[in-house]
Protein backbone atom coordinates (compact mmCIF):
# COMPACT_ATOMS: atom_id res chain seq x y z
CA UNK A 1 0.00 0.00 0.00
CA UNK A 2 1.33 3.22 -0.88
CA UNK A 3 2.12 5.70 2.05
CA UNK A 4 -0.71 8.49 2.76
CA UNK A 5 0.47 11.89 2.03
CA UNK A 6 -0.34 14.72 4.46
CA UNK A 7 -3.10 16.24 2.45
CA UNK A 8 -6.75 16.38 1.79
CA UNK A 9 -8.21 16.84 -1.34
CA UNK A 10 -11.30 17.78 -3.13
CA UNK A 11 -12.47 16.76 -7.13
CA UNK A 12 -14.14 18.79 -9.76
CA UNK A 13 -17.50 16.77 -10.35
CA UNK A 14 -19.48 14.37 -9.15
CA UNK A 15 -17.58 11.77 -10.40
CA UNK A 16 -13.70 11.31 -10.94
CA UNK A 17 -12.27 11.95 -14.27
CA UNK A 18 -9.53 10.03 -15.72
CA UNK A 19 -6.43 12.08 -14.92
CA UNK A 20 -7.95 13.06 -10.99
CA UNK A 21 -7.96 8.83 -10.87
CA UNK A 22 -4.18 8.96 -12.41
CA UNK A 23 -3.45 11.87 -10.15
CA UNK A 24 -5.26 10.16 -6.44
CA UNK A 25 -3.59 7.12 -7.31
CA UNK A 26 0.30 8.39 -7.41
CA UNK A 27 -0.28 11.05 -4.97
CA UNK A 28 -1.83 8.77 -1.93
CA UNK A 29 -4.15 11.83 0.02
CA UNK A 30 -4.65 10.70 3.33
CA UNK A 31 -8.67 11.86 2.43
CA UNK A 32 -11.09 13.95 0.70
CA UNK A 33 -13.22 16.70 0.97
CA UNK A 34 -17.10 17.08 -0.69
CA UNK A 35 -18.47 20.97 -1.47
CA UNK A 36 -21.93 20.93 -3.31
CA UNK A 37 -20.69 20.85 -6.56
CA UNK A 38 -19.50 16.90 -5.71
CA UNK A 39 -23.39 15.71 -4.84
CA UNK A 40 -26.13 14.71 -6.81
CA UNK A 41 -28.39 11.67 -5.83
CA UNK A 42 -27.98 8.83 -3.25
CA UNK A 43 -26.26 6.25 -6.14
CA UNK A 44 -23.99 8.97 -7.67
CA UNK A 45 -22.74 9.82 -4.10
CA UNK A 46 -22.01 6.68 -3.08
CA UNK A 47 -20.62 6.11 -6.20
CA UNK A 48 -17.97 8.83 -5.73
CA UNK A 49 -16.94 8.19 -1.93
CA UNK A 50 -16.31 4.47 -3.09
CA UNK A 51 -14.48 5.48 -6.57
CA UNK A 52 -11.93 8.39 -4.18
CA UNK A 53 -11.16 5.32 -1.52
CA UNK A 54 -10.21 2.80 -4.07
CA UNK A 55 -7.65 5.56 -5.64
CA UNK A 56 -6.02 5.18 -2.23
CA UNK A 57 -6.33 1.44 -1.59
CA UNK A 58 -7.92 2.40 2.06
CA UNK A 59 -11.24 1.47 2.75
CA UNK A 60 -11.18 3.68 5.77
CA UNK A 61 -9.59 7.08 4.10
CA UNK A 62 -11.77 9.75 5.48
CA UNK A 63 -14.30 11.31 3.43
CA UNK A 64 -15.17 14.82 4.62
CA UNK A 65 -18.19 17.32 4.68
CA UNK A 66 -19.21 20.83 6.20
CA UNK A 67 -22.26 20.01 7.62
CA UNK A 68 -23.12 22.03 10.12
CA UNK A 69 -27.14 23.22 9.19
CA UNK A 70 -28.22 27.06 8.57
CA UNK A 71 -26.44 28.34 5.14
CA UNK A 72 -23.18 26.01 5.63
CA UNK A 73 -25.24 22.72 4.62
CA UNK A 74 -23.88 20.60 1.67
CA UNK A 75 -26.58 18.02 1.77
CA UNK A 76 -29.93 19.50 1.57
CA UNK A 77 -33.50 17.49 0.95
CA UNK A 78 -34.16 15.19 -0.44
CA UNK A 79 -30.92 13.75 0.50
CA UNK A 80 -30.96 15.38 4.36
CA UNK A 81 -33.22 17.44 6.05
CA UNK A 82 -32.65 21.26 6.01
CA UNK A 83 -31.56 21.76 9.99
CA UNK A 84 -31.45 24.89 11.80
CA UNK A 85 -27.71 26.97 12.25
CA UNK A 86 -25.80 26.89 15.07
CA UNK A 87 -26.80 30.32 16.79
CA UNK A 88 -30.64 28.64 16.68
CA UNK A 89 -29.48 26.46 18.97
CA UNK A 90 -27.51 28.70 21.30
CA UNK A 91 -31.37 30.75 21.61
CA UNK A 92 -32.58 27.28 22.70
CA UNK A 93 -29.68 27.00 25.39
CA UNK A 94 -30.45 30.43 26.63
CA UNK A 95 -34.17 29.75 27.00
CA UNK A 96 -33.70 26.12 28.92
CA UNK A 97 -29.54 24.81 29.14
CA UNK A 98 -30.81 21.21 29.15
CA UNK A 99 -33.11 21.50 26.45
CA UNK A 100 -30.55 23.05 23.71
CA UNK A 101 -27.54 20.85 25.03
CA UNK A 102 -29.86 17.96 24.23
CA UNK A 103 -30.92 19.38 20.70
CA UNK A 104 -27.28 20.26 19.61
CA UNK A 105 -26.38 16.01 20.66
CA UNK A 106 -29.86 15.40 18.84
CA UNK A 107 -28.99 17.09 15.61
CA UNK A 108 -25.49 16.21 15.35
CA UNK A 109 -26.12 12.47 15.52
CA UNK A 110 -28.61 12.63 12.65
CA UNK A 111 -25.93 14.35 11.10
CA UNK A 112 -24.37 10.86 11.55
CA UNK A 113 -27.26 8.80 10.42
CA UNK A 114 -27.36 11.28 7.47
CA UNK A 115 -23.18 11.15 6.13
CA UNK A 116 -22.84 7.22 6.85
CA UNK A 117 -25.78 6.80 4.43
CA UNK A 118 -23.34 7.76 1.99
CA UNK A 119 -20.18 6.80 3.04
CA UNK A 120 -19.36 10.24 4.42
CA UNK A 121 -17.25 9.50 8.04
CA UNK A 122 -16.31 12.83 8.95
CA UNK A 123 -17.73 16.53 9.32
CA UNK A 124 -15.94 19.60 9.59
CA UNK A 125 -18.27 20.58 13.18
CA UNK A 126 -18.41 21.58 15.60
CA UNK A 127 -18.21 25.51 15.05
CA UNK A 128 -16.03 26.42 18.08
CA UNK A 129 -15.53 30.42 17.20
CA UNK A 130 -17.11 32.90 19.75
CA UNK A 131 -18.00 35.95 17.51
CA UNK A 132 -17.74 39.61 18.97
CA UNK A 133 -20.03 42.31 18.09
CA UNK A 134 -18.88 43.74 14.74
CA UNK A 135 -16.94 41.09 13.48
CA UNK A 136 -17.61 39.51 9.86
CA UNK A 137 -20.65 37.75 9.14
CA UNK A 138 -18.57 34.83 7.49
CA UNK A 139 -18.82 33.12 11.06
CA UNK A 140 -22.01 34.75 12.22
CA UNK A 141 -25.10 32.46 12.75
CA UNK A 142 -22.86 29.50 12.37
CA UNK A 143 -21.71 30.34 16.16
CA UNK A 144 -23.40 28.22 19.17
CA UNK A 145 -23.38 32.02 21.12
CA UNK A 146 -21.39 35.05 21.93
CA UNK A 147 -20.30 33.64 24.94
CA UNK A 148 -17.88 31.18 25.69
CA UNK A 149 -19.72 28.66 28.35
CA UNK A 150 -22.92 28.12 25.06
CA UNK A 151 -20.53 27.56 23.00
CA UNK A 152 -18.28 25.02 24.90
CA UNK A 153 -21.62 23.13 25.99
CA UNK A 154 -23.21 23.52 22.58
CA UNK A 155 -20.26 22.23 20.82
CA UNK A 156 -19.56 19.52 23.10
CA UNK A 157 -22.39 17.92 22.36
CA UNK A 158 -22.41 18.29 18.76
CA UNK A 159 -19.25 16.59 19.34
CA UNK A 160 -20.22 13.67 21.38
CA UNK A 161 -23.48 13.42 19.03
CA UNK A 162 -21.20 12.53 15.82
CA UNK A 163 -18.90 10.16 17.23
CA UNK A 164 -21.77 8.59 18.70
CA UNK A 165 -22.91 8.19 15.51
CA UNK A 166 -19.47 6.75 13.94
CA UNK A 167 -18.49 9.72 12.62
CA UNK A 168 -15.03 12.07 13.32
CA UNK A 169 -15.67 15.59 14.62
CA UNK A 170 -13.42 18.64 13.44
CA UNK A 171 -13.32 21.84 15.64
CA UNK A 172 -12.86 24.19 13.74
CA UNK A 173 -11.36 27.33 13.34
CA UNK A 174 -8.50 26.52 16.17
CA UNK A 175 -7.91 28.95 17.65
CA UNK A 176 -10.75 31.26 17.23
CA UNK A 177 -12.41 33.08 14.17
CA UNK A 178 -14.79 34.95 16.09
CA UNK A 179 -12.54 38.58 16.03
CA UNK A 180 -12.29 38.50 12.29
CA UNK A 181 -13.48 41.88 10.54
CA UNK A 182 -12.98 40.12 7.07
CA UNK A 183 -13.72 36.88 5.25
CA UNK A 184 -10.87 34.58 5.18
CA UNK A 185 -12.56 33.28 1.95
CA UNK A 186 -11.36 36.94 0.26
CA UNK A 187 -9.08 38.39 2.22
CA UNK A 188 -6.72 37.62 5.09
CA UNK A 189 -8.21 39.28 8.95
CA UNK A 190 -5.55 41.15 11.43
CA UNK A 191 -7.28 40.48 15.42
CA UNK A 192 -5.39 43.12 17.47
CA UNK A 193 -6.68 41.59 20.73
CA UNK A 194 -4.29 41.01 23.59
CA UNK A 195 -3.46 37.46 24.94
CA UNK A 196 -5.23 38.26 28.08
CA UNK A 197 -8.67 38.66 26.00
CA UNK A 198 -7.68 35.84 23.60
CA UNK A 199 -7.07 33.53 26.20
CA UNK A 200 -10.45 34.33 28.15
CA UNK A 201 -13.01 34.28 25.61
CA UNK A 202 -11.65 33.26 22.13
CA UNK A 203 -9.12 30.15 23.13
CA UNK A 204 -11.75 28.96 25.88
CA UNK A 205 -14.02 26.29 24.04
CA UNK A 206 -10.60 24.45 22.07
CA UNK A 207 -8.94 24.75 25.65
CA UNK A 208 -12.02 23.04 26.88
CA UNK A 209 -12.56 20.64 24.00
CA UNK A 210 -8.88 20.13 23.42
CA UNK A 211 -9.69 16.26 23.86
CA UNK A 212 -11.21 16.13 20.52
CA UNK A 213 -9.36 14.10 17.65
CA UNK A 214 -9.21 17.02 14.72
CA UNK A 215 -9.18 20.41 14.94
CA UNK A 216 -8.95 22.98 11.87
CA UNK A 217 -6.92 25.97 12.02
CA UNK A 218 -8.02 29.77 11.28
CA UNK A 219 -6.56 31.97 8.07
CA UNK A 220 -6.41 34.86 10.75
CA UNK A 221 -3.23 37.11 12.04
CA UNK A 222 -2.84 37.69 15.70
CA UNK A 223 -0.76 40.91 15.96
CA UNK A 224 -0.15 39.65 19.92
CA UNK A 225 1.22 36.21 18.96
CA UNK A 226 2.71 36.57 15.14
CA UNK A 227 2.01 39.97 13.77
CA UNK A 228 3.15 38.55 10.00
CA UNK A 229 1.79 35.45 10.26
CA UNK A 230 -2.21 33.54 10.19
CA UNK A 231 -2.20 30.99 12.02
CA UNK A 232 -2.39 28.65 9.50
CA UNK A 233 1.46 29.18 8.41
CA UNK A 234 2.79 30.24 12.50
CA UNK A 235 4.29 28.19 14.09
CA UNK A 236 4.41 30.38 16.63
CA UNK A 237 0.37 30.12 16.48
CA UNK A 238 0.40 26.41 16.20
CA UNK A 239 3.44 25.52 18.91
CA UNK A 240 2.95 28.22 21.64
CA UNK A 241 -1.09 28.31 21.56
CA UNK A 242 -2.53 25.54 19.87
CA UNK A 243 -0.15 22.67 21.31
CA UNK A 244 0.89 23.96 24.27
CA UNK A 245 -1.81 27.26 25.64
CA UNK A 246 -4.61 25.14 24.31
CA UNK A 247 -3.30 21.73 24.76
CA UNK A 248 -4.55 20.16 21.49
CA UNK A 249 -2.49 17.23 20.32
CA UNK A 250 -4.93 16.16 18.12
CA UNK A 251 -4.94 16.11 14.71
CA UNK A 252 -4.38 19.66 12.74
CA UNK A 253 -5.34 20.47 9.84
CA UNK A 254 -5.13 23.29 7.68
CA UNK A 255 -8.38 25.50 6.37
CA UNK A 256 -8.75 25.87 3.03
CA UNK A 257 -5.81 26.48 0.89
CA UNK A 258 -7.38 27.94 -1.90
CA UNK A 259 -9.12 30.79 0.36
CA UNK A 260 -7.52 34.17 -0.80
CA UNK A 261 -6.37 34.70 2.85
CA UNK A 262 -3.52 32.69 2.20
CA UNK A 263 -0.99 34.56 -0.33
CA UNK A 264 1.76 32.72 -2.68
CA UNK A 265 1.37 29.66 -5.20
CA UNK A 266 0.12 26.33 -3.84
CA UNK A 267 3.20 24.45 -3.73
CA UNK A 268 4.77 27.74 -1.23
CA UNK A 269 1.22 27.66 0.80
CA UNK A 270 1.39 23.45 1.40
CA UNK A 271 5.53 23.67 2.19
CA UNK A 272 4.64 27.08 4.69
CA UNK A 273 1.56 24.63 6.31
CA UNK A 274 3.33 21.74 7.05
CA UNK A 275 6.66 23.85 8.42
CA UNK A 276 4.61 25.29 10.39
CA UNK A 277 3.36 22.26 12.59
CA UNK A 278 -0.19 21.79 10.57
CA UNK A 279 -0.61 17.85 9.98
CA UNK A 280 -2.41 18.07 6.93
CA UNK A 281 -2.69 20.25 4.01
CA UNK A 282 -6.42 21.00 2.76
CA UNK A 283 -7.68 21.78 -0.40
CA UNK A 284 -10.90 22.19 -1.47
CA UNK A 285 -11.81 23.47 -5.09
CA UNK A 286 -10.72 20.48 -7.24
CA UNK A 287 -9.21 22.81 -9.60
CA UNK A 288 -6.49 20.22 -10.64
CA UNK A 289 -3.47 22.47 -11.16
CA UNK A 290 -3.93 23.78 -7.91
CA UNK A 291 -3.99 20.37 -6.27
CA UNK A 292 -0.68 19.16 -8.68
CA UNK A 293 0.95 22.29 -6.84
CA UNK A 294 -0.02 20.91 -3.33
CA UNK A 295 1.27 17.48 -3.44
CA UNK A 296 4.27 18.81 -5.41
CA UNK A 297 5.51 19.60 -1.45
CA UNK A 298 3.37 17.79 0.39
CA UNK A 299 5.40 14.56 2.57
CA UNK A 300 4.31 11.42 3.78
CA UNK A 301 2.32 11.45 6.59
CA UNK A 302 4.88 10.00 9.25
CA UNK A 303 5.87 10.58 13.05
CA UNK A 304 3.63 12.07 15.33
CA UNK A 305 1.33 13.08 12.54
CA UNK A 306 0.55 9.69 11.52
CA UNK A 307 0.30 8.77 15.32
CA UNK A 308 -2.52 11.45 15.36
CA UNK A 309 -4.23 10.44 12.15
CA UNK A 310 -4.42 6.64 13.13
CA UNK A 311 -6.04 7.55 16.86
CA UNK A 312 -8.33 9.89 14.74
CA UNK A 313 -9.64 7.26 12.73
CA UNK A 314 -10.54 5.33 15.99
CA UNK A 315 -12.53 7.31 16.58
CA UNK A 316 -15.04 6.95 13.91
CA UNK A 317 -15.17 3.19 14.52
CA UNK A 318 -18.08 2.89 17.42
CA UNK A 319 -21.03 3.48 16.87
CA UNK A 320 -24.10 3.51 19.42
CA UNK A 321 -27.79 1.51 18.81
CA UNK A 322 -29.49 4.90 18.80
CA UNK A 323 -32.89 4.31 16.77
CA UNK A 324 -32.82 7.07 13.87
CA UNK A 325 -36.64 7.47 13.94
CA UNK A 326 -36.75 8.42 17.63
CA UNK A 327 -34.06 10.65 17.42
CA UNK A 328 -35.93 12.39 14.77
CA UNK A 329 -39.13 12.15 16.48
CA UNK A 330 -37.10 13.79 19.99
CA UNK A 331 -35.44 16.49 17.69
CA UNK A 332 -38.39 17.39 15.97
CA UNK A 333 -39.75 18.27 19.32
CA UNK A 334 -37.08 21.18 19.52
CA UNK A 335 -36.69 21.73 15.74
CA UNK A 336 -38.98 21.33 12.87
CA UNK A 337 -36.14 19.57 10.32
CA UNK A 338 -37.45 20.22 6.96
CA UNK A 339 -37.33 16.39 5.14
Amino acid sequence: MTESKSMILGCAGKSLTRDEIRFYRNECPWGFILFARNIGETEQIRDLVAAMRDCVGRADAPVFIDQEGGRVQRLRPPLAPNYPAAGALGALWRDDHDAGTRAAWLMARLHAFDLLRYGITADCLPVLDVPIEGASDVIGARAYGKEPRAVIELGRAAAEGLMAGGVLPVMKHIPGHGRAFADTHFELPTVDASIGELQRHDFAPFRELNHLPMAMTAHVVYSAIDPKNPATISGKVIEKIIRDEIGFDGLLMSDDTSMKALSGDFPSKAAAILAAGCDLVLHCNGVFEEMAGIASRTTGLEGKSFERAERALTYIRNRDVADETEIRAEFASYFDAAA
